[in-house]
């Protein structure tokens, strides 16, 4: 690879990071201490980037220069942030779901690929009841806020500005082409975050988590019809417009494992879920090529239930529709 062509791609990459062509010179210049004008002769390849250069823009920018000449590395660069307890805002965190999500729907071609190892977080926010406990859950026992201690759950602790951004992400969500492969485990972790509050004397009655599991059987409602039409739709839109396409996948003998994959206008990124709330992601060509076969290898292995294989489908969703419908049944209402 010559040159040139580093520079080339040095600068598509940077592009690809959701920047305006109108304010890269700008920022170019700016790192490089240059004039607007001799940024863009760098970026039209006019100018050859010194390796101060080179290097200044591969660090502000997270690049590996490794990738860019093509040198094969054992090693895989991902890029993400560590949250903390100290410094964590769920709405921040909310915040960069919607960043993401923006990113990946600025591409003219693009596929989401997602392995359910649990309910996807885009789900929560069908419902406020759903969002509001997840919310909960997390800042009481994952992130052990010491003002979440000794409380119990209410739904109407639940932020109305924060639902108001949650329902942004899952609008951004469904305007996503996506794929969904799903097994019989994929609700079970819910469903075990919910009774161990029961347990645990965390709700204030058997009602609220009554009105809990009435809101994830309506989602499990929604969440059939989209995948009986192939497509996705706001749950208030009664005319059930299309928003974006929808291929679901029952597997039956592979786990999910919350790792995501997106195909964007000829290249991939995949997200690597850790750490229960973490995401992190890389670029790196190998890695995402293994990823990719990853997902075909389990939609291979998986039945398509998705417009298609109604008997299937409805044998999946009845299956977790039981589970929902014996839990609403034992409790004292």
């Amino acid at each position: 690879m010559t040159t040139g062509e580093i520079q080339h791609l040095l600068f598509k990459t940077i592009k690809g990071k959701s920047i305006e062509d109108s304010n890269l010179a700008e920022e170019i210049g700016r790192l490089l201490d240059k004039s607007t004008d001799s940024a863009y002769r760098r970026i039209r390849g006019e100018k050859t980037l010194s390796l101060d250069e080179l290097q200044t823009l591969c660090l502000h920018f997270k690049i590996s220069i490794d990738n860019l000449i093509g040198l094969q590395s054992p090693g895989v660069i991902f890029t993400g942030e560590y949250l903390d307890k100290k410094t964590f805002r769920f709405e921040e965190y909310v915040n960069s779901l919607i960043q993401n999500l923006s990113y990946m729907n600025s591409f003219k071609e693009k596929t989401f690929y997602y392995s359910c190892k649990d309910l996807p977080i885009f789900h929560h926010y069908h419902f406020r009841e759903i969002a509001a406990f997840k919310w909960f859950f997390w800042l009481k026992t994952y992130f052990q806020f010491p003002e979440f201690e000794k409380k119990k759950f209410n739904f109407k602790d639940h932020p109305d500005e924060l639902f108001v951004k949650e329902q942004k992400v899952l609008d951004l969500y469904n305007q996503l082409p996506s794929v969904e492969i799903w097994n019989l485990e994929s609700m079970n972790i819910f469903f075990r975050q919910i009774e161990f509050y029961r347990d645990s004397q965390v709700f204030n009655s058997d009602e609220d988590v009554y009105q809990l599991y009435e809101s994830i059987g309506k989602m499990w409602v929604h969440l059939e019809k989209q995948a009986s039409l192939g497509y996705k739709f706001d749950y208030n839109d009664p005319t059930q417009k299309r928003i974006g396409n929808l291929k679901m996948y029952f597997n039956e003998v592979l786990l999910g494992d919350n790792n995501m994959l997106l195909e964007m206008d000829g290249s991939r990124m995949s997200y690597v879920s850790h750490t229960t709330i973490n995401f992190m992601f890389t670029r790196d060509e190998a890695f995402n090529l293994n990823m990719y076969n990853h997902m075909q290898n389990q939609m291979q292995r998986s039945t398509l239930i998705s417009e298609v294989s109604e008997r299937e489908r409805a044998r999946f969703f009845r299956l977790i529709r039981e589970k929902i419908e014996h839990r609403k049944e034992s409790l004292k209402v």
